[in-house]
């Protein structure tokens, strides 16, 4: 019996040996992965109206995907494509940074905006020193105008029923 008991405890202390020492190495690699997500690339979140875009900022070649589509499907207009390119045009970092921005609500022109905006804020967190020109162009400035709410009573916002005098 004494002999099947040690046999018992020292499975038990090379069990437990086992499992310090696997608890050891998961909290190095949760560690390493800490450290990697400290390294992560800029992030801000743009927004206008109801569109709502996370935008990130990778050192790269200047690609831009909106929604993992290049930016001229996802945008069907020139336009809409050169609105959100203003704050890397102005900081003249647009051949430098790759740009993945998800962007979701609003319509096409308010999700422009929004990306604009959101890459507006990622730069900053590159390089805060282009806090003043961005600044300028009012590329920080988040545009607060939205939808006024439908009120009871009446057709819409602000629009009435027509008055019948008799």
């Amino acid at each position: 019996m004494n002999e099947m008991s040690e046999k018992s405890e020292m499975s038990e202390k090379s069990e437990m040996s086992e499992k310090s020492e696997m608890s050891e190495k998961s909290e190095m690699s949760e560690k390493s992965e800490m450290s990697e997500k400290s390294e992560k690339q800029p992030y801000a979140t743009g927004k206008k109206k109801a569109a709502i875009a996370r935008v990130w900022l990778k050192p790269g070649d200047g690609t831009v995907t909106v929604n993992r589509k290049p930016v001229d499907d996802y945008f069907g207009r020139p336009t809409l494509t050169q609105i959100l390119q203003e704050p890397l045009d102005l900081t003249q970092t647009r051949g430098r940074y790759n740009v993945m921005a998800l962007v979701s609500g609003g319509g096409k022109a308010g999700q422009a905006v929004a990306i604009r905006h959101g890459i507006a804020k990622a730069l900053l967190e590159i390089d805060p020193q282009m806090r003043a020109q961005l600044k300028k162009a009012g590329m920080l400035t988040r545009d607060s105008r939205v939808v006024e709410r439908k009120k009871y009573g009446q057709p819409g916002a602000r629009k009435r029923f027509q008055y019948s005098k008799r």
